[in-house]
């Protein structure tokens, strides 16, 4: 494997046997006595090493003027001393055998000078060097419920010491505030239950992944949380992502920095409409990461999906004994895709038996006010739609309930094999102290309100839908398309020099990976082209063909539908002339004298590079208005059949490709073959191509196949 995608082993880490703390002092108004404190009273139970030339104790524990005094190699060490001296304290710490450190002190890159940045260089050049591995700098530290272990100076953890149950749910974060505050106490507040809460800082050498891959394969923990200012490696991501699949463990992410200011103006339509966010979107949802809008959501689809019963489609059954509810949580649902489908005959029967001669037996089914008059009627009805083999999770709603009807609900969810959504928007009638959070506390997923229960629920069901694809990927791998001849795609590519390849040169490698381009030939003059039109014949297209006018239709340097001899070679100087008129020093290889591509849908198809994720493939709807209509969808190369499939349908104009109004439908299938091919072409010559852009390609009726009618390649520099 890649060295950059392996995973250390942070056993030590997170729970260390014994830990060093460097700038030791019993100030608690200074972070480094303040992580102590709180080290000590979260009740770690390791050989505790205060270091610092000041003090001969700290807190009833001997202190040592150096790390280098210490009695043993301690595993882990917290580092809070001025940023210049960061560095020279870890060469003596690994110079006596420590494993792991968190450098708490900030003053480093995030200040934005020279200085900074130099001095995180120097860390992570230290960590490759000596092998020892630093988290931070500028970190708010690790916090561990399940062994006892705590070095952070958090607020979240200041107090009196009160026992803190963990739970099943991992929390990774860049940022202090978002990951200890937002993310992890909140959840706590919420009653869901925390093993492990890392906040990382700057990543100078662990990173985000490496923390949340711990995680994914602890067996107590259930489901990662993760807040990301940056992913460092997108390859390492979607190894991550991997073992998370595999084993069915959801990772929820909130991804900061959603603007395109990663995006940037290229030669190609393709560089053009990819913008960072909409690439880290994509990559995200082709991983199986599960991308939420802000924090609260964060923890709200983790309480859903902490039982790890992941719905098998999108079918939903609710009851309430509020019509008003019924409706609002029809409406939402179906704004989430989520699906109402009748009962079976079976089911309806049943329910009739129990609902009021008045009563409508539906899904979502309203109990009228019979169900607070006879209260075993809304458990009684939820057990029968719980039964039914055509609904995939439950959303049984509580206004005023009584503790039994309460805990009724809990005790069906727990023991049900689908999963619940108690949507509880009123309060306990005889119990009023019971609080969704005592229930929550109890592994049942309770929301207050119906918009955020709804994008639970959605959550729930793209994951489930995920795993499904995730394990039919696994079980039948991708594979490489038949008749791609890479060796002569590299050939064409090493004659030229960098920059932009001509269409003629694009278009060759283009067919060397099995795609069907034009008929046409390169013309040096006019009587060659009245040749070459003659041999060709019907209706014809004259463009130049030059790498320095990648954009014909700019420079005003294409004729179409030419037909006869004379308005053949009549084009030929125009196209000529009006190549030289926009850019006189052009180099061309000639005028290119296609035929006329068959009318048909036209799409855009081609990849770039992101530099973090590697080739990016992007389809849409092409032509002219590409960069307007933004009609596109992406995926991280390789694409197989099934994601290039899923690409067109998400498309406003797959409609089109179906054939509507009388029109007929397109080769789908040679477009889902255009698509998978053009991403093997990313992956062989990711190191030799910037961007690839086929626009249009023609989508041809149904049998007849795809048809690139112009093309661009770019080589990236060296």
């Amino acid at each position: 494997m890649n060295p950059a995608l392996a995973f250390p082993d942070l056993t030590h880490f997170f729970a260390p046997r014994s830990v060093a703390l460097i700038g030791a002092t019993e100030d608690s108004s200074k972070y480094a006595g303040r992580s102590m404190q709180l080290m000590l009273d979260f009740g770690f139970r390791g050989q505790v090493y205060p270091v610092n030339p000041k003090y001969r104790q700290v807190r009833g524990f001997d202190c040592y003027p150096s790390v280098k005094d210490l009695p043993e190699a301690p595993d882990h060490v917290s580092v809070v001393v001025p940023a210049e001296r960061v560095l020279g304290v870890l060469e003596d710490c690994a110079a006596r055998g420590a494993k792991f450190a968190t450098v708490l002190t900030s003053g480093f890159a995030e200040t934005g000078t020279e200085r900074g940045r130099e001095l995180q260089a120097q860390l992570g050049e230290f960590a490759r060097r000596t092998g020892m591995r630093l988290m931070g700098p500028n970190c708010n530290g690790i916090i561990n419920f399940v062994d006892h272990f705590a070095l952070s100076y958090t607020a979240t953890l200041q107090g009196p010491p009160q026992p803190r149950t963990p739970g099943n749910i991992g929390v990774v974060a860049q940022s202090g505030g978002l990951g200890l505050v937002s993310a992890m106490w909140r959840a706590q507040d919420a009653g869901l239950g925390i093993n492990y809460a890392v906040t990382c800082g700057n990543d100078a050498d662990l990173d985000a992944l490496d923390f949340a891959r711990y995680m994914v394969c602890d067996p107590k923990t259930d489901v990662v949380l993760m807040i990301a200012e940056r992913i460092s490696n997108g390859e390492k991501l979607r190894v991550l992502a991997n073992l998370a699949a595999e084993r069915e463990k959801p990772i929820v992410l909130v991804k900061l920095g959603r603007t395109e200011a990663g995006s940037r103006a290229a030669q190609s339509h393709t560089g053009a409409v990819t913008g960072s966010d909409a690439v880290h979107d994509c990559a995200f949802r082709q991983f199986g990461l599960i991308r939420v809008d802000d924090c609260n959501e964060l923890y709200e689809v983790a309480m859903l999906l902490r039982n790890r019963r992941f719905p098998r489609g999108p079918r939903a059954a609710s009851m309430s004994v509020s019509g008003g509810n019924v409706v609002l949580v029809t409406d939402l649902g179906a704004a989430n895709g989520i699906e109402w489908p009748a009962f079976t005959q079976e089911t309806q029967a049943n329910l009739a038996e129990l609902m009021p001669s008045f009563g409508r037996v539906s899904n979502p089914t309203d109990l009228t006010t019979a169900g607070i008059l006879n209260p075993d009627m809304f458990g009684r009805v939820l057990e029968a739609a719980a039964a039914d083999v055509n609904v995939d999770i439950m959303v049984p709603i509580v206004t005023f309930g009584t503790s039994a009807d309460i805990h009724r609900i809990a005790d069906l969810a727990r023991s049900s094999a689908k999963p619940f959504a108690l949507l509880w928007n009123g309060a306990c009638i005889d119990c009023p102290e019971l609080m969704p959070r005592d229930v929550v506390k109890t592994g049942v997923a309770v929301y207050r309100d119906v918009h955020d229960c709804m994008k639970a629920v959605r959550a729930a069901v793209d994951y489930g839908r995920f795993l499904d694809a995730f394990k039919h990927r696994s079980e039948r791998p991708a594979a490489r398309p038949p008749g791609i001849d890479a060796e002569a795609a590299e050939a064409l590519l090493g004659e030229h020099a960098t920059g932009t390849l001509s269409e003629l040169v694009s278009k060759s490698m283009l067919n060397a990976y099995g795609l069907a381009t034009t008929d046409e030939a390169i013309a040096k003059d006019a009587n060659e082209a009245a040749a070459i039109a003659n041999r060709l014949g019907g209706a014809l297209a004259l463009k130049i063909c030059s790498a320095d006018i990648p954009h014909k239709t700019e420079a005003g340097a294409i004729r179409l539908n030419v037909a006869g001899e004379a308005a053949v070679r009549r084009a030929y100087e125009e196209v000529v002339a009006a190549a030289r008129a926009f850019k006189p020093d052009a180099r061309a290889d000639g005028v290119l004298v296609s035929r006329m591509a068959p009318r048909g849908i036209e799409l855009m198809l081609g990849f770039t590079h992101d530099p973090v994720f590697g080739p990016v493939v992007v389809a849409g709807i092409g032509g002219i208005h590409v960069e307007v209509l933004r009609d596109l969808a992406y995926r991280i190369a390789p694409v197989d059949r099934m994601q290039a499939a899923a690409m067109l349908k998400e498309l406003k104009a797959f409609a089109l490709l179906q054939g509507v109004r009388g029109q007929p439908p397109r080769d789908i299938e040679a477009l889902i073959d255009a698509i998978v091919r053009v991403s093997w072409l990313a992956v062989d010559l990711r190191d030799d191509i910037a961007e690839l852009d086929i626009n249009p390609l023609v989508a041809l009726e149904q049998g007849r196949g795809a048809l690139v009618v112009d093309a661009l390649i770019v080589k990236r520099k060296p």
